[in-house]
């Protein structure tokens, strides 16, 4: 009649602190492969054993109070990681580096500036320039592509640039 006395009032405090004492390393353990910081696993294991204290006479069979402890630190560590991505979720997404409208409007004054420039080059300067750092081209395929030497590419970008440098200084002045 005794132990069914027991089993009807359920787990007792004493079992449940021999249970801390004996599974609380191992219930870590648990926690720390659902989790990944010691502090968390810590609060999850500690919030298991206050609802199973809370709900120890609804355990019928002190023998399965592990049992319960592992399924409800299974279960907080789920709640847990739950919280942390609608948490990630609900962080305001950052603004995008992006260029102001005033960076955008000078860059787009200085292409203009640029293409002025150029136009204002003679056509070989022009073209080389345009192949060798537009098009990307090495001095051998501005070469090729426009039928002169590439001494001559290095001549006429050469001269080109200097044109160029004075022609957009010029324009900002």
């Amino acid at each position: 009649m005794g132990t069914a006395a027991a089993g009807a009032a359920g787990a007792s405090v004493d079992h449940l602190t021999a249970t801390y004492q004996a599974h609380y390393r191992s219930l870590l353990r648990l926690a720390a492969l659902l989790l990944d910081d010691v502090a968390s696993c810590e609060d999850v294991v500690q919030e298991a054993f206050i609802r199973v204290h809370a709900a120890r006479r609804r355990v019928r069979e002190p023998e399965k109070t592990l049992a319960y402890l592992r399924q409800t630190v299974v279960n907080l560590s789920r709640s847990t990681l739950r919280r942390r991505i609608l948490g990630l979720r609900l962080l305001p997404k950052p603004m995008p580096d992006m260029a102001s409208a005033e960076e955008g409007a000078y860059d787009a004054l200085e292409r203009d500036q640029l293409k002025a420039a150029l136009r204002g080059l003679q056509r070989r300067q022009r073209e080389v320039l345009v192949l060798r750092y537009y098009a990307d081209l090495t001095e051998a395929q501005v070469a090729e592509a426009l039928g002169i030497s590439v001494g001559s590419v290095k001549a006429y970008g050469s001269r080109g640039l200097a044109a160029l440098r004075v022609l957009m200084e010029s324009s900002n002045d």
